[in-house]
């Protein structure tokens, strides 16, 4: 086992047969105090247990997913950690839209690595999510080092570029993802922000630019509502789905229909979601 780092828990309590806990820690990606919540279910007493690591939307903490998306029930049975991460770095010293807009600064970071200022000292956390947390997470708790990723909006932003960057991560899963960014105004906004106006620099970024010039190995389920307020001007997958007509990859994109994009979608399906990360981890289902 690695080095411990210093943890300070905030809250621990007990959920079915398991247990969550919320830290906060100084990180070295972000350059600030970050701040996680843990699922470790009870097989964890036992023997390590893989980690799905949950990336959430935009305005959300680490607090949303666990608390409204009922997976920590479905997590326990199957033996299934799952980390969930603030959205962005925070506090006095860290900058922040000007405006107080919801989609830029503290609550957006978008799961990437800043390169304009003010952003680029701290907002970092493709750095963070890709590599602090997994080797803080894997050193100071008792799962294993196997690994998926799932987000929902944002997050699903982030899970699928990150899980299509790393090999790390046995599948990848998300939940109303902002598929193509780059022709998105909230991808818009935010890359011009923190990446500058050269547009080759946001191709990194963006799942669909991925797909089109590396493919898909990794095996990816999404779900998408088609009463999503969001569906056409901000998520785009109909961009994922005309690289999906053409190509033999691993990924199943179900449209919903009548479901929004709030955590009453997220809880009508997150059982699918955890059951499809336990089949790529060889759980015995």
């Amino acid at each position: 086992m690695k080095n411990k780092s210093p943890l300070t828990l905030l809250s621990s309590n007990k959920v079915f047969g398991g247990l969550h806990q919320q830290y906060q820690h100084m990180s070295t990606s972000t350059g600030c105090e970050m701040r996680f919540a843990i699922f470790l279910p009870p097989q964890s007493h036992v023997q390590p247990v893989p980690v799905v690591y949950w990336l959430s939307g935009l305005t959300c903490t680490d607090e949303n997913f666990m608390q409204k998306a009922g997976a920590l029930g479905v997590a326990a049975k199957l033996g299934i950690a799952i980390v969930a991460m603030d959205t962005s770095p925070r506090g006095d010293n860290v900058a922040d839209a000007e405006d107080g807009a919801y989609d830029l600064g503290q609550g957006a970071g978008f799961y990437l690595n800043a390169t304009e200022e003010p952003w680029a000292e701290h907002y970092r956390m493709f750095d963070y999510v890709s590599v602090e947390l997994p080797e803080l997470i894997e050193a100071n708790f008792s799962v294993s080092d196997k690994r998926a990723i799932s987000g929902h909006s944002m997050g699903g932003h982030g899970a699928l570029v990150l899980g299509l960057t790393s090999e790390r991560y046995t599948s990848i899963s998300a939940f109303s993802p902002i598929c193509h960014p780059m022709s998105s105004p909230w991808g818009q906004k935010a890359f011009t922000a923190y990446l500058g106006k050269n547009i080759d620099s946001w191709k990194q970024y963006d799942s669909v630019e991925l797909i089109r010039s590396h493919g898909i190995s990794t095996p990816i389920f999404i779900d998408q509502g088609l009463d999503d307020p969001f569906l056409d001007k901000e998520l785009k997958p109909e961009s994922l789905q005309a690289l999906l007509e053409h190509n033999a990859y691993p990924v199943t994109l179900r449209m919903q229909s009548g479901y929004d994009h709030s955590y009453y979608f997220i809880a009508s399906f997150i059982e699918e979601h955890l059951v499809f990360h336990a089949k790529h981890f060889d759980i015995d289902l």
